[in-house]
């Protein structure tokens, strides 16, 4: 075997062992479970809540999709303008309360086969299944104008959530990648009772019908479809 095709072998082959060799839990005990809750359960009282650092992640596997996983792991942006708690972080400004970008860390970035092993842990870590009725939502479509109308003039959903960059409330996540991100079946399950998932979560139980609540994700994966430039 001459030299040239023992190369392309190990080129081939140590990248594998490399892979086997990132164990994704481990790198969430020690990277992750500072800021992040892997075993649950959620906050059950305000105080809890206010100190929570980052989302919950013990029940990810059934919260995201794997392949976004993978892409944010390696390129983070943030998804709350806020914050998890934006009582934490925000300050006086001349006309109002304004984000103190100080208090605000940037999430760790992590190399491809980390982030692939992580979103492979994470997608195992499934607390919470018995809120999910598998294949529930139904695809289909809506005009982003009437989606809008739902999220805003209807529910008012705008005043803590963002629909494009610098357009909405500023207190929770924002929606405009959520079809990327998240779990069609998770957002009705959540969206339909927020406090089954985080007992003390500021959102509110809107109690929609379930016409609506497809509607919703319908509206959740149009705005996906958008391109905006600070989502990287």
């Amino acid at each position: 075997m001459n030299a040239r095709r023992l190369f392309l072998i190990a080129a081939l082959v140590l990248p594998l062992v490399a892979r086997a060799d990132v164990d994704g839990m481990a790198l969430l005990q020690s990277q992750c479970s500072s800021c992040h809750d892997l075993k649950g359960p959620a906050p059950t009282t305000l105080q809890a809540l206010w100190a929570r650092k980052g989302p919950d992640l013990f029940y990810a596997g059934n919260k995201y999709k794997r392949d976004w996983l993978e892409r944010w792991l390696q390129k983070p942006y943030r998804i709350r303008p806020a914050g998890m708690y934006y009582g934490n972080h925000i300050k006086e400004g001349e006309d109002g309360d304004v984000i103190d970008e100080s208090t605000l860390k940037p999430h760790v970035k992590l190399g491809a086969e980390e982030a692939r092993a992580v979103a492979d842990a994470l997608m195992t870590l499934k607390a919470g299944s018995d809120l999910i009725k598998k294949g529930e939502y139904k695809p289909g479509r809506i005009s982003l104008s009437m989606g809008e109308l739902m999220f805003d003039k209807f529910r008012g959903c705008l005043a803590c959530h963002e629909i494009e960059p610098g357009y909405g409330g500023l207190s929770g996540p924002e929606v405009y990648t959520v079809g990327r991100r998240l779990q069609e079946d998770y957002l009705i399950s959540y969206m339909r009772n927020p406090q089954a998932w985080d007992p003390r979560i500021f959102m509110p139980n809107k109690h929609l019908k379930e016409r609506d609540l497809q509607k919703f994700v319908h509206y959740f994966r149009a705005l996906s479809e958008e391109e905006f430039e600070d989502e990287e």
